[in-house]
């Protein structure tokens, strides 16, 4: 066997999947559904931050009384409630929303949160499965979007 064969061999399978060093995934909050007390300005700043990393949408009350479903786009946070904000791109479609955390009286957790239960372990899982069962040309698509 030629060196030329055994570099193919290793790369062969460094490129295999099942031989790949994965790094660990990092547990995700189960906030669907939630609906947190903001009795704080720090639990009303934790909660925020959790809804920017939430994949599904929320509920924001206003103090006034208005209230915005959408996906948490984007937060800034400053040093005092009145300089921190999050945007929101509204379920309805309507154009992008920012809301002043001191303006915030309720949060609620309100959609599906589209990325639990997705991995690329699951994908490469599946892949595999599919290519066991001797199907060819395997192109796995993402889930379609609500």
């Amino acid at each position: 066997m030629s060196g030329r064969e055994t570099g193919r061999e290793e790369h062969s399978a460094a490129a295999d999947p099942q031989h790949l060093e994965v790094a660990p995934g990092f547990e995700r909050d189960q906030v669907e559904g939630w609906v947190p007390e903001l009795a704080s300005d720090e639990e009303l700043r934790e909660a925020l931050e959790r809804a920017f990393s939430y994949r599904g949408d929320v509920l924001i009350t206003r103090k006034d009384g208005a209230r915005i479903e959408g996906y948490v786009f984007d937060r800034r946070s400053g040093r005092t409630l009145s300089d921190s904000l999050v945007r929101v791109l509204p379920k309805d479609g309507g154009p992008k929303v920012s809301v002043c955390y001191s303006e915030i009286a309720g949060l609620a957790f309100t959609g599906r949160d589209m990325a639990a239960g997705k991995s690329w372990e699951n994908w490469v899982r599946q892949y595999w499965e599919r290519k066991a069962a001797g199907e060819k040309n395997i192109s796995l698509q993402p889930e379609e979007l609500e």
